[in-house]
C-alpha cells in the first residue's frame, strides 16, 4: 500500500464535506485543533451550503471534494461529518491526479465509501473521528489522529472482551461502517478480505438488520480468507417488539462461529467518544489474549 507523505508544520488540511450539510460554528473547535497543531486549515465550498439533508448539491460536493484533491498544496482532507451522501459522487471524481500525489483522506461513518474505494487504488486513508465530533472525544481519540497524520508510532492495548475469540494475526486492517461495507458489495467500491483484518461498526440500526447485513457479507466471501476480525461500537441498536433474541455481539459470533481467525470486541473505534484512529491498509498485527489485545503497526 502506498502511504501518502506524513504532514508537518505548516502543512495545509481541507474541511470538507461530502455528505450531510453542517455549519461553520459547528466546525469551530476543529479548526482550533487544526491550528493547535500547527496546520493551516483550508474550508471548503460545502461547509455552509444546504441541499435539503446535504451539503449542497451532489455536484457542489463533488465539484469541492475534486478541488481539494487536486490542489497540491493540500497535504490531507478531513471529512466534516458521515450522515449520508458520499456514495453519490464518489463515480463521479476524478482520481488520476490523486493517484500521482495521494494525501490523506480523513473521516469515518460515510466515509467508509472514501475507505473501501481508495484502498482498492493501493492508498492508504485514517479512519479517524471528524470536525463534527472530535471536540467531544477523548483526549486519546484526538491524541492518536495527531500522531496518525505526523507519522509517529502508535500501539494501542485495551482490556479484553470476554467473548473475544483469542489469537494472533497479521493483514493490512480495513473496513469502517457496517451499513456502508453492505451497501457497497458487488461495487467496484467493495473490499477484497483475503488475509486482512476486518474492522466495523455500526449506529442506530435493528438487530435483525446486522444479521442480515453480516450475512451479506459471509455470502459475498468477506470472511473466508479473512486474518482477522475488529468489532467497534456497535451503537444505540434497536430490537423489534418481537426480540431477535441476539445482542450485537452474539450475531457477530454466531456468523462467523465456524472460522478459525480471531475477533475482538470493544474497540475504541466507531460512533463512541474514544474513536481512535486507524491508518487503513497499514499492515498491523493484532494479539488477542485473555486479559489483553495489543494492536501494531508493523
Amino acid at each position: 500500500m502506498l502511504k501518502p507523505d506524513f504532514v508537518k508544520k505548516g502543512d495545509k488540511i481541507a474541511i470538507v464535506s461530502t455528505a450531510r450539510k453542517i455549519s461553520k460554528k459547528e466546525i469551530k473547535e476543529a479548526i482550533d485543533i487544526i491550528k493547535n497543531w500547527n496546520l493551516i486549515p483550508v474550508i471548503g465550498s460545502t461547509v455552509g451550503l444546504e441541499h435539503n439533508q446535504f451539503a449542497g448539491t451532489d455536484e457542489d460536493r463533488r465539484k469541492d471534494l475534486q478541488k481539494m484533491l487536486d490542489d497540491n498544496e493540500i497535504k490531507a482532507i478531513w471529512c466534516a461529518r458521515g450522515g449520508y451522501g458520499t456514495i453519490r459522487i464518489i463515480d463521479l471524481l476524478d482520481l488520476s491526479n490523486f493517484k500521482k500525489k495521494p494525501k490523506w483522506i480523513i473521516g469515518y461513518s460515510d466515509i467508509t465509501v472514501l475507505h473501501a474505494h481508495i484502498h482498492n487504488l493501493g492508498i492508504s486513508t485514517i479512519h479517524a473521528a471528524m470536525p463534527v465530533d472530535i471536540h467531544k472525544g477523548t483526549d486519546e481519540s484526538r491524541q492518536s489522529l495527531h500522531d496518525s497524520l505526523f507519522g509517529k508510532d502508535i500501539e494501542y492495548k485495551i482490556p479484553s472482551f470476554e467473548k473475544n475469540k483469542r489469537g494472533n494475526c497479521k493483514g493490512k486492517v480495513i473496513g469502517g461502517n457496517l451499513s456502508i461495507l453492505y451497501s457497497m458489495c458487488g461495487s467496484k467500491s467493495s473490499i477484497d478480505c483475503n488475509g486482512k483484518i476486518l474492522c466495523i461498526e455500526d449506529l442506530d440500526e435493528y438487530l435483525y438488520h446486522i444479521d442480515r447485513m453480516l450475512q451479506n457479507l459471509k455470502r459475498n466471501g468477506y470472511f473466508d480468507e479473512l486474518s482477522g476480525l475488529i468489532v467497534g461500537g456497535m451503537t444505540k441498536m434497536h430490537d423489534n417488539n418481537i426480540s431477535f433474541g441476539k445482542n450485537a455481539k452474539e450475531i457477530i459470533l454466531d456468523i462467523v462461529q465456524e472460522y478459525s481467525f480471531p475477533v475482538v470486541f470493544d474497540f475504541p473505534m466507531g460512533h463512541i467518544e474514544d474513536n481512535r484512529a486507524l491508518i487503513m491498509g497499514a499492515e498491523i498485527s493484532l494479539e488477542v489474549k485473555k486479559e489483553s489485545v495489543t494492536l501494531k503497526y508493523m
